[in-house]
């Protein structure tokens, strides 16, 4: 499989954010030059950025050729569709819904890591260091910042809300950890699904590494409404909508600014 064909991580996450209204394809804002773009067809080619994959688990072997966790894509996927549509019933056995819901707290951990790895790795390259070192150097920051989370969220009680009154945005690190984020803190992750599904996760008190996932119909978002925010103010290569207004809301916050003095100097 070649690189332009690689699946880009998120994309199982993207699927649900495809239009299918005359054209099919996704509408996402560039956050690298402000402009409104529509990507055809349901590959999400827009996003194609290089993912570093750190496993976090120390006593995990470090394979700097791995592209990334271990997922069921087809459980993910069904999970994914039936979040979306608010059908719990077609998500799957209790433990396919267990193993997707982790296959997600999985991608959103690997794409929240990224910008950090990639600065670590640019960093490390301008010291005299091999390759080898160089990557050790990166695996060690990564688990040194995220492997602690991780493990508490093998801990964590996991929800769905569904039927969400209004789209959620995604961008290319969609997980929000409203424990650092929010102010003030609150004692939640969440990653969305779909324009109207978020899974959320809250801490459960449990020692074993395996609990229910309950689906909730939610007519409000509560302490979890600033989540388009949030996400929007994290985001740096793209983000996702169901609808222009909403890109066309976040747009002023990456659109190159106007330089005065080339204004002054239109002709009249």
């Amino acid at each position: 499989m070649t690189d332009h064909e690689r699946l880009h991580p998120l994309r199982p996450f993207l699927k649900n954010w495809v239009w299918e209204h005359g054209r099919i394809g996704t509408r996402y804002l560039d956050c690298t030059d402000g402009a409104i773009k529509f990507d055809e067809g349901k590959k999400s080619h827009f996003a194609a950025e290089k993912y570093i994959y750190v496993p976090l688990d120390k006593d995990a072997p470090d394979n700097a050729a791995a592209d990334g966790p271990v997922i069921q894509e087809a459980g993910l996927a069904r999970f994914l569709r039936a979040a979306q549509l608010g059908t719990p019933a077609d998500a799957g056995s209790v433990a396919d819904v267990q193993r997707a819901v982790q296959d997600c707290v999985e991608l959103g951990v690997f794409s929240a890591y990224q910008r950090e790895a990639h600065e670590a790795l640019a960093r490390y390259a301008e010291e005299a260091m091999f390759d080898d070192e160089i990557r050790a150097a990166v695996v060690e920051d990564i688990r040194r910042s995220y492997a602690g989370m991780r493990a508490q969220l093998a801990l964590y009680d996991f929800s769905v809300l569904y039927g969400l009154p209004a789209p959620l945005l995604i961008s290319e690190t969609p997980f929000i950890d409203w424990r650092v984020r929010a102010r003030p803190a609150q004692p939640f992750v969440s990653l969305p699904l779909g324009p109207y599904a978020l899974l959320v996760g809250a801490p459960s008190g449990r020692s074993s590494r395996v609990g229910p996932v309950v689906w909730k119909a939610a007519s409000a978002m509560g302490p979890l409404k600033d989540h388009n925010r949030h996400l929007a103010e994290h985001a740096r290569l793209w983000l996702v909508a169901t609808a222009d207004d909403q890109l066309i809301a976040e747009q002023g916050r990456f659109a190159p600014a106007i330089d005065p003095a080339k204004e002054d100097t239109k002709p009249s």
